[in-house]
């Protein structure tokens, strides 16, 4: 295949090239096939993209000039750029990143006593319009590449290490805008390139994928990947959570619970994390507390009760501190692992969707001013 060919069989940037850093060992070394370049050429490549964040092919000296020169006419390492970045008075850092199609997504950082974890995005917005979430609200635009993804990493390591601080990435969650397994084609690469050695290196345990519960993908996530999970789960029975998170309606729980069983038994993992936003007088009652330690008894569990960070246009509301913890207390008396999210970034819109929801908000006003004023 001619190296034109190999281009037009990839996402292309709007220069119409290969984003490098999209692809992970699988993905380089069939360019490469492509290119008639020696598999090992793959391993380097990793190297000097993700290790060393060098993206000027003439710095990458181990590489044969005529191979540098073919890689320069087909590829390029472009990664998304800032529109706002902003840091709350709890040490967590919010980024607007702009991406080359004019789109943007969050990117979040969140420093604790023995881990900076980062949130990532895979989709800009989110069809699947769970009632709490504000990306929800936003509908649909599109998939992330692999290279948009794993570019928030670059962006934020990079970000981190201009600070002088000495804060760093130990921890990815893909658990920004967009439901994950509903890019499953971008998401795979991107999170093997968080684990493999030669690129980021993270290791399994701290790359987790947080999901509502697409059943085929869980099963098919089970044979390409064995990081971490995350499931959102926030409500106990089919009723409640089909309010709560429609695509619940598609694969109930009596499918999502086995499917995340069988993720547990197939991969290394000791248990699922599971997600329960705490929604005032909607989930928080005793007898939801019960429901729900019937639902995961005997599947190896820890339970994450994320108090609500409300958002403009919601209809829900957080639940009093004290029933969250009469809820937790229910929980852990069952032998249930439980803990319950410090709330974080409040000042700086910490929800994600927020940001990017005042963007466009503001935006649209000034489309709106102009328009009157051509009228």
């Amino acid at each position: 295949m001619s190296s034109t060919a190999a281009v037009e069989a990839r996402p292309l940037t709007a220069a119409g090239r290969v984003n490098l850093l999209g692809l992970d060992e699988a993905g380089l070394q069939s360019l490469l096939a492509e290119l008639g370049e020696k598999p090992f050429r793959s391993k380097q490549l990793r190297q000097w993209l993700h290790q060393r964040q060098v993206f000027d092919l003439d710095a990458m000296t181990d590489l044969a000039k005529g191979f540098r020169a073919t890689l320069k006419t087909i590829s390029e390492q472009t990664l998304p750029q800032a529109i706002f970045d902003r840091e709350s008075s709890d040490g967590t850092r919010k980024w607007l990143l702009a991406l080359e199609s004019g789109q943007a997504v969050e990117t979040v950082y969140i420093p604790e006593r023995d881990r900076g974890t980062l949130c990532v995005s895979s989709q800009v917005g989110c069809a699947l319009d769970c009632g709490f979430c504000s990306t929800g609200k936003q509908g649909f635009n599109r998939n992330l590449t692999a290279a948009e993804i794993i570019g928030q990493l670059h962006y934020a390591t990079q970000a981190l290490e201009a600070e002088g601080r000495g804060r760093r990435v130990t921890n990815v969650v893909l658990m920004g805008m967009g439901e994950p397994l509903a890019n499953f084609r971008n998401v795979v690469p991107a999170t093997n390139l968080m684990v493999d050695p030669y690129a980021w290196g993270l290791s399994r345990r701290r790359v987790t994928l947080s999901t509502v519960g697409l059943v085929p993908a869980l099963y098919r996530l089970a044979e390409h990947s064995h990081i971490s999970l995350a499931v959102s789960l926030h409500a106990p029975n089919d009723p409640l959570r089909d309010e709560i998170v429609p695509i619940n309606r598609k694969y109930p729980l009596r499918e999502l619970i086995p499917a995340c069983e069988h993720y547990v038994d197939n991969t290394p993992h000791r248990c699922i994390y599971w997600e329960y936003v705490m929604l005032d007088g909607v989930n928080d009652s005793q007898k939801n507390a019960r429901e729900l330690i019937s639902l995961l008894r005997g599947v190896p569990s820890k339970i994450n009760l994320i108090p609500f960070n409300p958002f403009p246009g919601s209809a829900y509301r957080c639940s009093p501190r004290d029933r969250i913890l009469r809820f937790a207390e229910t929980l852990q008396q069952a032998g249930f692992i439980t803990t319950i999210r410090r709330t974080r970034g409040q000042d700086i819109d910490g929800a994600c969707g927020q940001l990017v929801g005042q963007v466009i908000n503001r935006r649209n006003r000034g489309k709106q001013s102009a328009e009157k004023a051509d009228s």
